[in-house]
């Protein structure tokens, strides 16, 4: 036996007195849920995980991820009792001057990603651990606690089958099986044999184990170790509220802490035996890695003035060229590589890849884990697609981890496949994110240009992509630096701003021509940050042009960029009139639908005409 089993009863007990006290102080929390998972805890942290509690960059550390992160007081228990946090720092839990949050995020070292929102820890974990294996090639394990009522998201059945696929043998996870949810009891109860069947059909190796056995919990974590080429899932029958008899698999207590004398009663029944000491943790061995950064600059764009090239093509040698001197760059996408054009960095950097199939949200998820071992990946499907992933990307920025996400097929100019696979909210989505960058390149040359730049850019990031193929507009020379904006059309003569990126760019560039051929002339500003907007340029030219701008964009009206625009100027009194999708699309050729959704060159026209009269 590696530790002795007393102590880390005695530790169990501890972890459960800290929960106890720290929700009790805060006045919120979740202690029931920490009493269920404290012998688990103890088993893991100071029996079987490797980690420096002084040093939580170590690269030879293993990982922890909270799933069930409503459970953070027990974590950050045993972070106390290991010495990675001071123990007189707990009972500042959920206090605005704190960083212990009521659920964990990277205030603290030692959570890589932000949970809580529950079904997303396993998807981490899988990141976590495509990394160790497959990219730096360490030797650490990861592990996720996860609570039987979250199992029933989908999300984990996505990363269950992502794990087995890659034989992910370095990953661990453990359900906490305590039979209660928020509200009544979970889909299985205390069924464990249905949860480790399910598992095991995913090619996992499942394991039922009583989860206040510590023993037991040890010798199945030795199995663990043992199994190679695919991933393990110790499903644990534990009691909610265990170690307090009042609170003992009884309904009713989740999320409310003790008080007054319940308070005392339950810290009276989990009496310590002092004469144990918290055991050791065990730490890594010291290695010689250290991580690679940039080794060079993006090569140039190399378009001719005029050709025809869609922007999603353009990501797809972007990404490329960056791959190549940049080996932190990874790249995931959802089986549609060959129409994001990811298949361009899977054909030049394969080991840097990861085919993430049809299940967009673990495709985020799994990027959050890679990102939070130092990776920048870059994550492509159909932006309607991404829809589906929208609370795992808003939960990605809660963690604050560098993900950078492509969505092509936007807006009505994809054309026959018709409105299900047409991106038409994803600017508004993206924009919500806090912090966020939102780019929409016009052409090849912006879209290699944003490419390269978007790896230095903190936290979450969005570029939209267009199926059509576009002409190319701008020099190879040219730079688009964040926040910025191109001025295409200026005279002193114009009438309003007309603002536009993308596929409306060029609609509006073919309406300049046909309104100069009847006298009359537009500033046109491809606005290709969309956040954060150019407010300053585009104030500028409103101001020149009788303080009105107009805006078309191949989204929907709420939202997009036109929001950004209005956003931007409405306080210096500047009229915005938007044109956007409006209404539910339908199949039909990219000309006919631009057309019929009002954002053509002739719609734009037409507005410029009556707005100017």
């Amino acid at each position: 036996m590696r530790v002795d089993l007393n102590a880390l009863q005695a530790t169990a007990d501890t972890l459960r007195i800290h929960s106890l006290r720290t929700t009790a102080a805060a006045g919120s929390g979740h202690p029931t849920s920490c009493l269920s998972a404290a012998d688990i805890m103890a088993a893991v942290f100071f029996a079987d995980m490797r980690f420096d509690p002084a040093n939580p960059t170590h690269p030879g550390n293993d990982r922890f991820v909270l799933s069930k992160g409503h459970a953070a007081p027990v974590l950050y228990a045993a972070l106390a009792e290991a010495g990675a946090l001071p123990v007189e720092q707990l009972p500042s839990l959920r206090k605005f001057s704190s960083d212990l949050e009521g659920h964990p995020t990277p205030r603290i070292p030692w959570v890589g990603a932000a949970t809580g929102s529950l079904g997303q820890g396993l998807s981490v974990g899988v990141g976590m651990a495509l990394n160790g294996k497959r990219l730096d090639k360490l030797d650490y394990r990861v592990y996720v606690l996860l609570g039987d009522g979250e199992v029933a998201e989908g999300g984990v059945w996505e990363a269950a089958a992502m794990a087995s696929y890659y034989q992910l043998d370095n990953l661990i996870g453990i359900v906490d099986v305590n039979g209660l949810g928020q509200s009544e009891r979970t889909m299985y109860n205390f069924d464990v044999e249905t949860y480790q069947r399910r598992f095991a059909a995913f090619g996992w190796n499942a394991l039922v184990v009583d989860g206040h056995d510590i023993g037991e919990v040890m010798a199945a974590l030795d199995q663990a170790h043992a199994t190679k080429d695919r991933p393990t899932m110790l499903v644990a029958r534990t009691f909610k509220g265990k170690g307090v008899s009042f609170l003992e698999d009884k309904p009713g207590w989740h999320g409310k802490p003790l008080k007054g004398d319940d308070l005392d009663k339950a810290l009276g029944e989990l009496e310590l035996d002092r004469s144990t000491a918290v055991p050791d943790v065990t730490r890594p061995q010291t290695n010689g890695f250290s991580p690679a950064g940039a080794s060079g600059h993006v090569p140039a764009p190399a378009y001719e003035s005029g050709e025809k090239r869609a922007t999603r093509v353009a990501y797809g040698t972007a990404l490329a060229k960056l791959g190549a001197v940049d080996p932190r760059v990874v790249a995931l996408d959802g089986d549609t590589k060959n129409s994001t054009f990811a298949e361009t960095f899977l054909k030049a950097h394969p080991e840097r890849y990861f085919e993430s199939y049809i299940a967009e949200q673990n495709m985020v998820g799994a990027a959050v884990g890679l990102a939070a071992c130092g990776k920048i990946p870059f994550v492509s499907t159909f932006a309607a697609f991404l829809t589906r992933a929208f609370d795992h990307i808003r939960m990605a920025a809660i963690s604050g981890v560098r993900i950078k996400y492509v969505g092509s097929h936007c807006g009505v100019s994809i054309g026959e496949d018709g409105p299900s696979q047409m991106g038409l909210e994803d600017v508004a989505m993206m924009r919500a994110i806090p912090n966020s960058v939102v780019l929409y390149p016009s052409d090849a040359v912006a879209t290699e240009r944003l490419v390269s730049a978007m790896p230095d850019l903190p936290g979450t990031t969005y570029l939209r992509t267009t199926r059509p193929a576009t002409p190319v507009l701008y020099a190879n020379t040219e730079e688009f630096p964040i926040g910025g904006s191109k001025l295409l059309r200026s005279s002193a003569h114009d009438v309003l701003t007309v603002v536009a990126a993308g596929v409306t760019l060029h609609e509006a560039l073919m309406a300049s021509e046909m309104l100069k051929s009847e006298g009359m002339a537009i500033r046109l500003i491809d606005a290709y940050s969309v956040k954060p907007i150019d407010d300053q340029g585009i104030l500028a030219a409103a101001r020149q042009t009788n303080n009105t701008v107009l805006v078309v964009e191949d989204h929907y009206y709420d939202g997009g960029l036109g929001d950004a625009v209005l956003n931007a100027v409405a306080a210096d009194a500047v009229k915005v009139h938007k044109l956007a999708v409006n209404g539910v699309p339908r199949s039909g050729t990219s000309a006919e639908l631009l057309d019929a959704f009002g954002i053509s060159a002739r719609h734009i026209v037409a507005h410029v005409k009556k707005l100017a009269a």
